[in-house]
C-alpha cells in the first residue's frame, strides 16, 4: 500500500507526537545536547507558533493501521517586523530524502503561508552537525550569515551555532 501523506496545520493535540519524533533526532541521532525542558515550545504549539500568525506543520501518513504517524514537522514563528523565524524542521529518518518530499514540502508549504501573511524574511538557526540540513536549506535559496546579522528580535535557540537568512518575494 502507498503512503499516503499529507502536509497539515497542528496543534497542541499533537504535543506528545510532535516531542516523540523530534527528541530522539535531536538527542541520539544527532547527539545535540537539548532536552524537553529547553524547549518549552513542544509543550505548547498553539502559544508558541499559532497565536501570534505563525504557524505549525506535520507531514502526517494516513495510511498506518493503527492511525496515522507523524513523520515531518516544521514551525514558523511570526515575530513581526515581517519576519519569520523556522523552529523544529525534523523529518523521520525512514521518510527522508527525494523519494518522499517531505522536507520540500513542509517548507513549501511554510514559505507559501508567509507570502499570504505578509512575511516577507525567514531566519532559522541550526546546529553545525546537521549538514544535510545545512544543504538543503542552501538548495532553497538559504543563505548563511553570522550571528550578528540576525535580527534584534531573533529569538535564539542555545544550541545554535548556524544561522540561515531567506528574501521572500
Amino acid at each position: 500500500m502507498e503512503n499516503e501523506l499529507i502536509i497539515s496545520p497542528i496543534y497542541n493535540n499533537y504535543c506528545k507526537q510532535v516531542q516523540e519524533l523530534i527528541l530522539p533526532i535531536q538527542q541520539i541521532e544527532f547527539n545535540v545536547p537539548v532536552t524537553l525542558e529547553g524547549q518549552p515550545d513542544l509543550l505548547d504549539i498553539e502559544t508558541n507558533y499559532h497565536k501570534d500568525g505563525g504557524g505549525f506543520w506535520g507531514a502526517l501518513n494516513k495510511t498506518k493501521p493503527d492511525g496515522e504517524e507523524l513523520t515531518g514537522t516544521i514551525g514558523l514563528i511570526n515575530v513581526g517586523e515581517y519576519i519569520g523565524v523556522i523552529r523544529k524542521m525534523f523529518v523521520k529518518k525512514e521518510y527522508r530524502g527525494k523519494e518522499f518530499g517531505i522536507g520540500q514540502n513542509l517548507l513549501d508549504t511554510l514559505i507559501s503561508y508567509c507570502n499570504t501573511h505578509e512575511i516577507t524574511d525567514l531566519y532559522l538557526g541550526t546546529v553545525e552537525i546537521l549538514k544535510a540540513a545545512h544543504r538543503f536549506y542552501e538548495k532553497n535559496g538559504f543563505r548563511e550569515i553570522n550571528v550578528d546579522e540576525l535580527p534584534a528580535i531573533f529569538p535564539r535557540m542555545m544550541a545554535d551555532n548556524k544561522f540561515y537568512h531567506l528574501k521572500l518575494q
